[in-house]
């Protein structure tokens, strides 16, 4: 439809991926040579800056093959759930991603032995095998792209306090218009976007925890599951707006949570704010 067509160009737009002449950018050339969601091909380009490429490729792999976490038999649903929290992270649903990965990996390592296969690790824990092994594919394609195009990969960090901002602020700049606010304190979330409320996804780890993050970026939301978000994790007010485009902020609807948003620009120092202009 020409409508979707006219949002993806303008989603282009505020991503960086276009030149004034509405041609891809320099920018937008690097991103293209990704077979990703342009979001997701410039929070890799992003991580480059931020030194945690190794985190967030294998974000991409896993948001990229099918869901990893199986629907549990009727009767098991308590027991999958204490499975999973085992991987949970708590900065969200990107985190927990690369925990499953990674325990996965090291389950493939192990099971090289034969005494363990990792089929049945995945069974044990209520996950998809064939979608795990599906990401580390695609993992091993992003890999091969960034050697061809000589982008660097950074030394694998994941878990410290510096690497966890590192990896919010790579996935907001690929996806400041995925930022949604819990506004009743109930996990109502209005999404600062199209202004729709959704609800997060059975799979996310904040499903049905005391602590619901009231702002949270998302990486995609789903219209036939009762609208609800998938892939969530939480993020600051501060961080969004240190890294969301001026002019894609401009463009916001007018609401609470653009209010909340304004104050916390005014609150920047002057010198940051310098910057927010040159940009």
């Amino acid at each position: 439809a020409p409508e979707s067509l006219m949002q993806a160009l303008e989603d282009l737009d505020y991503l960086a991926a276009l030149d004034n002449d509405g041609n891809l950018s320099e920018f937008g050339i690097i991103m293209s040579e990704f077979p990703l969601d342009p979001q997701l091909s410039k929070s890799i380009l992003a991580s480059c800056e931020f030194e945690c490429v190794d985190e967030m490729l294998t974000i991409a792999a896993m948001v990229t093959a099918p869901n990893c976490f199986l629907h549990a038999p009727p009767g098991t649903e308590e027991i999958a759930l204490t499975c999973w929290r085992k991987f949970s992270h708590p900065a969200g649903d990107h985190f927990t991603l690369i925990n499953v990965f990674n325990a996965f990996k090291e389950a493939s390592a192990n099971s090289a032995s034969q005494y363990y296969s990792n089929e049945k690790w995945c069974r044990d824990y209520f996950l998809s095998c064939s979608a795990l092994r599906m990401a580390e594919t695609i993992r091993a394609e992003l890999v091969e792209i960034m050697k061809r195009i000589e982008l660097p990969i950074s030394e694998p960090d994941f878990g410290s306090k510096e690497n966890i901002l590192s990896i919010k602020k790579s996935l907001l700049s690929g996806y400041f218009m995925h930022i949604a606010r819990d506004v009743d304190g109930s996990g109502n979330y209005l999404m600062l976007t199209h202004r729709q409320v959704a609800q997060l996804h059975p799979f996310s780890s904040y499903y049905n925890t005391r602590r619901i993050p009231e702002w949270v970026l998302f990486h995609e939301f789903s219209i036939s599951e009762d609208n609800s978000i998938r892939v969530v994790s939480e993020i600051s007010p501060d961080l969004f707006v240190e890294l969301v485009p001026q002019y894609y902020f401009s463009n916001l609807p007018p609401s609470e949570s653009k209010d909340i948003l304004q104050e916390a620009i005014n609150h920047l120092s002057p010198v940051s704010t310098m910057k927010e202009e040159q940009k």
